[in-house]
């Protein structure tokens, strides 16, 4: 029986991935050179598994969860829609 439920442990990010890439607080704030270094970002809305609408900037290795309603990350995301990768999150496509 345990070994049922470490299989399931072992099996359940790979079953979910949503599950363990949501971000779950957002930064209101955004220092002023980040949005010069970030590589992709993504749209995380709030809706299926994730309850939070979220801008999720990517950085080298590293992503950064910041509040959608940032004016400078508004107007950026518009600048920059064109010129850099965005992707929506890839578990609203269930």
């Amino acid at each position: 029986m345990s070994v049922f439920f470490l299989t399931l442990l072992l099996l359940f990010p790979a079953l979910f991935p949503g599950v363990f890439t949501c971000c779950r607080q957002v930064s209101e704030e955004i220092p002023k050179g980040i949005l010069q270094r970030v590589e992709w970002f993504e749209i995380q809305k709030a809706d299926g598994l994730c309850n939070l609408e979220a801008v999720i900037l990517h950085i080298e290795d590293k992503k950064f969860c910041v509040s959608p309603h940032i004016k400078r990350v508004k107007k950026w995301m518009k600048k920059m829609k064109h010129k850099i990768h965005r992707r929506k999150h890839h578990f609203r496509q269930q």
